[in-house]
């Protein structure tokens, strides 16, 4: 079967090659490097087609792939996989992984939140007043979905039997309707994604109740950016050069996001810019930048804070300690500070 190059890949090729061919056999010699954003083309993920669309990656001195994810629990899979160099992760799913697997592939390079979205969402006229109603009742999410993943651990906290929960594996489109056509008691994952998607299909957002898992007292870094050590270490220049272009893109996105979201409804012609408007002005709402990353920029960590959430997803997996702060996490590839100020 003849292999047809997509809608998007004919966007961000054959424009650039009809405007300007001469740069792009000059970027044809730049390095390259291969970047899953970890989820759906959303809002949320708008900045880093931004990035490659408005050539701030070209312009740092990297080619850059951007490739959709399939949730966040998958990316350090693929990326340990070598299927792909640096990705949007989550950080609480990337230690399980690492932790789980110690000798694997991976460091994280950044870290863009210091508050954490996970959640469970329920129907507000239902019975589930509390995280201890959900026992007995059945919730749905993707495989790797990161709530999924790290529901054990909320559950724990929480003093939730999750022996005496139900879950349906679904697709991440199916994942809002079960909850709105009552199939399932309740959901987990990111409120961004999960609170306009029910909305969308008629469960407006006094109609939902979150209960989300840093409430619990599972309160970690969340979104970061994950690469392969082999990559970083074959790789520093290409490697710095794709966060630069991924930070560029990120600082215009979180002071304004209407070019990004102008690029994603250039790609994806079914966007609807409304809804994705509010779930980025959601994001920011359910994800607080920290104290820190205010006054240090974004990715400045603090590692007492960065061991604690080191040592509570070993403990709440019941993994051996062997991960540490340097194996984990390093800003050797990040831009400077005054490129990281939101």
């Amino acid at each position: 079967m003849a292999n047809h190059p997509t809608r998007r890949s004919l966007t961000l090729g054959l424009g650039g090659l009809l405007a300007a061919p001469a740069i792009v056999r000059a970027q044809s010699a730049l390095p390259k490097a291969r970047f899953t954003a970890g989820w759906t083309f959303q809002g949320n993920q708008s900045y880093m087609l931004r990035a490659k669309a408005a050539g701030y990656f070209r312009e740092a001195g990297v080619d850059v792939d951007v490739s959709r994810g399939f949730g966040s629990g998958r990316v350090p899979v693929d990326i340990a996989g070598g299927v792909f160099d640096l990705g949007a992760g989550e950080m609480s799913a990337t230690l399980k992984f690492m932790a789980e697997n110690p000798d694997s592939d991976l460091i994280v390079v950044a870290i863009l939140d210091d508050t954490n979205q996970m959640a469970m969402a329920v129907r507000a006229d239902g019975p589930i007043k509390s995280p201890r109603d959900i026992e007995g009742g059945a919730l749905a999410a993707p495989d790797f979905d990161v709530g999924r993943q790290l529901f054990p651990a909320f559950a724990r906290m929480a003093g939730v039997d999750a022996g005496k929960i139900a879950w349906q594996s679904v697709s991440l489109e199916l994942r809002e309707p079960m909850l709105v056509q009552k199939r399932v008691d309740g959901i987990t994952g990111n409120a961004s994604s999960m609170v306009p998607n029910l909305k969308r299909l008629g469960l407006d957002t006094s109609q939902q109740r979150l209960f989300f898992y840093r409430d619990a007292g599972l309160d970690l870094y969340s979104n970061c950016f994950v690469a392969s050590r082999r990559f970083a270490q074959n790789n520093p220049a290409a490697l710095k050069a794709a966060l630069a272009g991924l930070f560029r893109a990120y600082v215009d996105f979180y002071r304004d996001p209407t070019e990004s979201l102008k690029t994603l409804q250039a790609l994806e012609p079914l966007t609807d810019v409304a809804v994705e408007t509010e779930r980025v002005a959601l994001l920011k709402k359910v994800l607080p930048l920290g104290k820190k990353m205010k006054l240090e920029g974004v990715s400045a960590v603090d590692p007492e804070r960065l061991e604690f959430c080191i040592r509570t997803i070993e403990d709440s997996y019941g993994l051996p300690k062997r991960l540490t702060r340097e194996r984990v996490y390093t800003d050797a590839f990040l831009p400077p500070p005054d490129l990281r100020m939101i």
